[in-house]
């Protein structure tokens, strides 16, 4: 009996004695510290030359042993110590002190530490979530020296909320709201001064009153709509924080940063969103650091060291190694990755905070820093701004950021250009640059153009192309069918093609076909159209067959990719399969095919006259037209036999006019096909380079031949509209 009696008192004294020595060895470390700051002399001891780092370990390490040892959802005596005591305001107010030197270190660690292990929800807590605003608000400091465990402590707070997404709000907002994840039992009230110094000489003395978890050192539950005390407006401290810590020089910290930013904005629930928006400085503050990265580029930078830095991405902004080193490099790097963060924070984040992202940047970059630049007197601000536009387009990825640059570029507009129009949006002179005394602004506006033409937005080739096609007014009304080839191309009228130049024998590759066969639906037959390319270039003009790897074969192959590509982004835009049919009525207004379409036919008009380079951005431009599967596209672009309107031009009745132009311009090359072939074998690296005369229409000859075999092998692959026909009869031989 006496056994059994002395086992059960043994039992319960070990049940207790651990709390009670638990509770006095928390406490004991806690004075340990606290006498450091009233005995010590020398202010200048690092912190790690003392003992307050290893009691902070202690301390820690008793509250997550003693969580252990208690029940789920229930505060330990020392938990409630701490809370009660308000010992981590005391510590925030020490590392605001930094004494001694090296304690916001620690601080820091300690918050992190004690967040990340007890498992207890704390940041309901005033006691808690009052000191962890105002270590907040010591960090943020770009080149800090505590940014290391600044971003550890962000990444735990960040981690907390992604566990419960509506502590942002509170976290936010400064609002003590707690939730039922809380101890089973309500807290009541909270102590409204501090514990007295006989309190800590005697922490045993109040335990016996407390409710299992402590309710009296527990912040009370009050209403979400209720504000903090203090009602400190800076509660966006995390934010802020945060920021500031994207900003670091050291790249960890930056992408750590970064990495939690983002979290934040894609896990916040819609009161956060609505408060990150209208009363924290999350948007400006994120566009503001990209216009100041933007400002401390160099005023001008060369296209093709932009486009030797595209694709740079936030998770590693730096400048590729490799890459040729030139002014500015660094500079460019930091705000392209900076933009493709801004990019990812659209595309993530909540819809409420995306918007108002997006529109921020779009305000405060594109419209009042790249539009001045764009309309700017200076031949280097235009080229340098709008290489710039076009890197930025490419690493374009969200849906809502992507919107307000169509807006910006475009404008919201959608009726016909008339031939009169003065320009009404950026786009207008955009435009216009293509086509500058400049050929470099020329060519990188065309690059802008033909980026803008491959993002997912049915805007940008509406506004462009098909407002001016629809209703097909380019197509003559109540007349036949064309006989014959030569009808269709009024060949009889065009000055390029008289009797004396066909007898001087220039004759084209391969006779004209009879009346191309149609199939059911109307459509020219895919041979007769891609004959019809294929052989438009004389051949005298003809080159390619002479080297290997030129051959249109090569040209069906890069086709059929670009068209699945294509096809792919503009599925979900419903465009019809099939033509519409023919209104027999004229139209209202004489056929205008756009002020860009003008520019670009213009352009390929001139292409035996322009140099090499901006020849082929003007034909890449036009094959990425083509390649769109609208009908209205199909027919405009590809289609030889439509029997145009008087006055209206096509791609191919261009063409047709380019190719007469050269048969004229080649009876005065003196040994044309030899020189011919020569450029042609420099073009592709074959020779060294050397000047010759009529260089210029040499090398518009060979672009020419090119652009007509790869426009044939666009209208083949895009038979029928659905995908490429791979049925079809091939082309004659001697043409593949």
């Amino acid at each position: 009996m006496l056994s059994r009696l002395g086992a059960l008192l043994q039992e319960a004294v070990g049940a207790w004695e651990p709390t009670l020595d638990l509770l006095e060895a928390f406490v004991e470390h806690w004075k340990g510290i606290t006498h450091y700051y009233i005995e010590s002399t020398n202010e200048n001891t690092p912190v790690k030359e003392t003992d307050i780092p290893w009691r902070l370990k202690q301390m820690l390490d008793i509250l997550v042993y003693e969580e252990r040892q208690q029940a789920a959802g229930e505060a330990g005596p020392c938990l409630e110590y701490l809370l009660q005591h308000k010992i981590l305001e005391t510590l925030c107010t020490l590392g605001k002190a930094e004494y001694p030197p090296g304690m916001r270190q620690q601080v820091f660690q300690f918050f992190s530490k004690v967040l990340a292990q007890v498992q207890h929800p704390l940041l309901h807590y005033l006691n808690v979530h009052r000191p962890v605003q105002k270590l907040l608000r010591l960090g943020g400091v770009p080149g800090s020296l505590t940014e290391k465990e600044e971003v550890q402590f962000t990444t735990v707070l960040c981690s907390k909320i992604q566990q419960d997404p509506a502590l942002l709000t509170y976290i936010l907002e400064g609002k003590k709201t707690v939730t039922g994840k809380k101890a089973s039992k309500e807290p009541t009230t909270l102590p409204r001064e501090m514990s007295s110094v006989e309190d800590k000489e005697h922490p045993h003395s109040k335990a016996p009153d407390r409710g299992p978890c402590g309710a009296q050192a527990l912040t009370p539950q009050l209403p979400a709509e209720t504000p903090e005390p203090d009602g400190g407006i800076g509660e966006s401290n995390l934010i802020t924080s945060l920021i500031g810590l994207c900003k670091s020089k050291k790249g960890r910290v930056a992408l750590k940063a970064q990495e939690n930013l983002l979290l934040l904005v894609s896990v916040a629930p819609q009161a956060a969103a609505t408060y990150l928006v209208q009363s924290s400085p999350c948007c400006p503050a994120i566009v503001k650091h990209l216009c100041q990265l933007y400002q401390s580029m160099p005023t001008f930078l060369d296209p093709a060291d932009i486009a030797a830095l595209e694709g740079i991405s936030w998770r590693l902004p730096s400048a590729p190694s490799d890459e040729a080193s030139f002014l500015g490099k660094e500079a460019l790097a930091a705000f392209l990755g900076w933009f493709d963060y801004c990019d990812h924070l659209v595309a993530e984040a909540h819809t409420v905070v995306a918007d108002a992202l997006a529109k921020a940047v779009a305000e405060k970059l594109f419209v009042e820093i790249l539009q001045p630049q764009l309309l700017h007197v200076s031949e280097q601000s235009v080229l340098t701004s709008t290489a710039l536009l076009t890197a930025l387009l490419r690493q374009l990825r969200s849906p809502a950021l992507l919107q307000e640059a169509m807006a910006f570029l475009l404008g919201t507009e959608q009726r016909p250009a008339a031939p009169e129009d003065s320009p009404r949006t950026l786009c207008a002179h955009l435009i216009r640059h293509c086509d500058h005394l400049s050929d470099e602004i020329s060519i990188a506006t065309l690059r802008l153009f033909e980026e803008l033409l491959q993002k997912p937005h049915e805007q940008v080739v509406r506004s462009l192309i098909l407002c001016h096609l629809e209703g097909r007014p380019y197509v003559a009304r109540g007349s036949q069918e064309p006989e014959s080839y030569e009808d269709t191309l009024d060949l009889e009228e065009d000055p390029y093609f008289t009797d004396g130049l066909l007898d001087a024998g220039f004759q084209p590759s391969a006779k004209p076909p009879p009346a191309p066969a149609t199939n059911s639906d109307g459509k020219t037959a895919v041979t007769e159209i891609v004959n019809s390319f294929l052989c438009l270039v004389p051949e005298e003009a003809k080159t390619s067959a002479f080297l290997e790897e030129t051959g249109y074969d090569t040209y069906v192959h890069d086709a059929y990719g670009l068209f699945q590509e294509c096809s792919s982004r503009v599925a979900p835009w419903g465009w019809p399969l099939a033509l519409t049919p023919l209104d027999p009525h004229e139209p209202e207004q004489p056929f205008f095919e756009g002020h860009f379409l003008r520019m670009l036919f213009d352009r390929m008009s001139r292409i035996l006259e322009q140099p090499y380079s901006l020849n082929l951005q003007v034909t890449s431009v036009l094959s990425r037209l083509a390649l769109f599967p609208h009908p209205l596209i199909h027919e405009y672009f590809l289609d030889p036999y439509i029997n145009l309107a008087p006055g209206c031009r096509s791609l191919f009745s261009v063409l047709v006019r380019v190719i007469g132009d050269l048969m004229q311009r080649i009876q005065r090359v003196p040994q044309f096909p030899g020189k011919l072939l020569l450029v042609r074998k420099q073009l592709m690296g074959h020779i060294p380079g050397e000047q010759l005369d009529h260089q210029t229409l040499l090398q518009g000859v060979v672009v020419l031949e090119e652009f007509c075999k790869e426009l044939a092998a666009i209208a083949f692959v895009k038979f029928p509209p659905q995908g490429p026909h791979l049925h079809l009869s091939t082309p004659p031989e001697g043409h593949v």
